[in-house]
């Protein structure tokens, strides 16, 4: 054993010795490590040994009379005291600190109220845990991340209080876009499980549900225009798929956590599940001259298909209220359209003969057209850009394929789009070990381009593609691992030291379970907490 590992053994066996907090914190040392710390890790963080009372029982969020008053933040008033209640810290206030006591939180909001989380929403915030507390922000959305941070302040003392260190914070994310995306068409997700997750990703600041809701395994989306396509292309019309009204549900939850919900409707590969709804969409395969019995992606040669694609995404706006849709666009084959006399015929006759990527452009540039008109902005895969398709000045497209990926954001932010990283974010990839480290270690401008092209990425997004996860296994699954990519996205670069951010992690692993979320361990350790009364 090397004097690193020894040194760093002892200090595990120290943090064990003299554990103090429900949470399973290590005594309150100066430090990244200290009980309390935040994760994501703020921008500016200064912190001082001298401790103040929370009083929990009592405790409450409240306006500075100057403020605005937005019905966000007094739902998150109401949720953060209920959280700071059950933080399982059981001991009743008592006088230990008493010239230091914290009953009250005054929150300052100097911007005008806002309704729904977008692209370019402020999420900056100062805290001061102190003398004269204060949270205050330029947008309700910046006082949801404050009200997180000062959450995780709390931490329990050796006689059983709860206190918080003084504290003064500055802090903003890097980066606008900080999503995570789950996939409910290989295996359903319940609402409740979705809700779960939301939450999960509020207690990591992420603020983006990439919401891949159709595939072509199901279709779960329950269209009103075209009622066949869950009727016949869900896994079961009766339990299995989303109504408006649990759509509304979800985008409603997500709004009140400051997390945009984008939904992906991906073509025109990805698609068999729509087909079974959608007589005439997709097309019809072809053997020796003759239809075989199967279907490829959607026909992009009949007008048909454009004429469904407006209705549909049209009646998708109404329900969806961000500005985004991500229109897929990835991983079509091309084989059907090949094999398809009537395709080929078409394309001799509008010159692109044997081009089916320039066949491909055609149906994308149409989606688009249409996507925009009807007041979409949009997200594309990378191959929509690889291939040539003209793109609007606001396109957002997301780097996928983990070969080199470096490559392509070079290449995506030089044609002077902005991007999105997912390519080492794709967590149903399990390895043996700590495999978050790898996730936490991957820098998102680790490519070479101008300074005008690095601030062309706007963020990042943790992927959890669903072909072996359901809602019994995808917290864990989850959690923490996406939590070292929300890191990666909401903290300054310099913090990247995965030694420093193991300790941190696990502590936030911890306050994680101890909320209700299964989050899994990052290896043998424990939290100390009251498992049999965990809320």
């Amino acid at each position: 054993m090397g004097c690193r590992d020894f040194f760093a053994v002892c200090l595990l066996l120290v943090g064990a010795v003299h554990a103090t907090g429900k949470l399973g914190y290590p005594a309150p040392l100066l430090g990244e490590t200290s009980p309390g710390s935040v994760w994501p890790q703020p921008h500016t963080v200064t912190a001082s040994p001298q401790l103040y009372t929370i009083d929990i029982q009592a405790f409450r969020f409240e306006y500075l009379q100057t403020s605005q008053r937005c019905h966000v933040a007094d739902e998150a008033f109401k949720r953060y005291q209920l959280l700071i209640s059950r933080s399982g810290i059981k001991a009743k206030f008592h006088d230990k600190y008493s010239t230091s006591v914290i009953s009250v939180l005054p929150v300052m909001i100097t911007g005008p109220c806002e309704d729904m989380p977008s692209l370019d929403m402020k999420e900056g915030y100062i805290l001061d845990v102190g003398s004269n507390p204060l949270l205050n922000a330029s947008s309700v959305w910046g006082v949801l991340r404050g009200l997180e941070t000062f959450s995780q302040m709390i931490w329990e003392d050796p006689s059983g209080q709860a206190v918080a260190n003084k504290t003064h914070i500055i802090d903003e994310p890097r980066y606008a876009h900080r999503g995570l995306l789950l996939d409910t068409a290989r295996h359903f997700l319940p609402v409740n499980v979705i809700l779960e997750n939301l939450e999960a990703m509020a207690y990591n600041k992420f603020n983006v549900f990439h919401w891949h809701i159709v595939d072509a395994q199901s279709f779960p989306y329950v269209s009103t225009v075209y009622p066949n396509l869950h009727l016949k292309g869900s896994y079961s019309s009766l339990n299995l798929v989303y109504t408006p009204e649990m759509i509304a549900q979800v985008i409603e939850f997500a709004r009140l956590r400051g997390i945009r919900v984008v939904p992906e409707f991906d073509t025109p590969g990805h698609t068999y599940s729509w087909g079974l709804g959608q007589p005439g969409l997709l097309t019809t395969c072809y053997t020796g001259g003759k239809p075989n019995g199967d279907v490829g992606p959607i026909n992009p040669t009949v007008n048909s298909s454009y004429t469904f694609i407006k209705n549909l995404f049209t009646e998708v706006r109404g329900q969806f209220k961000d500005k985004y849709i991500h229109l897929g666009g990835d991983e079509v084959p091309f084989d059907c359209w090949k094999s398809n006399p009537n395709i080929t015929t078409w394309m001799a006759a509008h010159n692109m003969s044997g081009d089916y990527a320039k066949l491909e452009q055609v149906y994308i540039q149409q989606v688009i057209d249409i996507t925009g008109a009807i007041g979409f902005s949009y997200i594309v895969w990378q191959e929509v850009i690889d291939n040539g398709v003209k793109a609007k000045d606001d396109t957002v497209v997301e780097v996928w394929i983990n070969n080199h990926p470096e490559v392509e954001m070079a290449k995506v932010t030089a044609l002077g789009y902005r991007t999105i990283l997912a390519a080492p974010w794709y967590l149903e990839e399990l390895t043996v070990g700590e495999d978050w480290k790898k996730y936490y270690s991957y820098e998102p401008t680790n490519f070479n381009g101008t300074a005008q092209q690095k601030a062309l990425v706007i963020g990042g997004e943790a992927c959890l593609w669903g072909e072996y996860v359901d809602a019994t296994n995808i917290s864990p699954r989850l959690w923490p691992r996406a939590s070292a990519v929300a890191e990666r996205l909401w903290s300054p670069e310099t913090v990247n030291d995965v030694d420093a951010a193991t300790p941190r992690l696990h502590q936030h692993r911890c306050r994680m379970v101890q909320r209700g979320i299964p989050a899994e361990p990052l290896h043998p350790s424990y939290c100390v907490f009251d498992w049999m009364n965990r809320k």
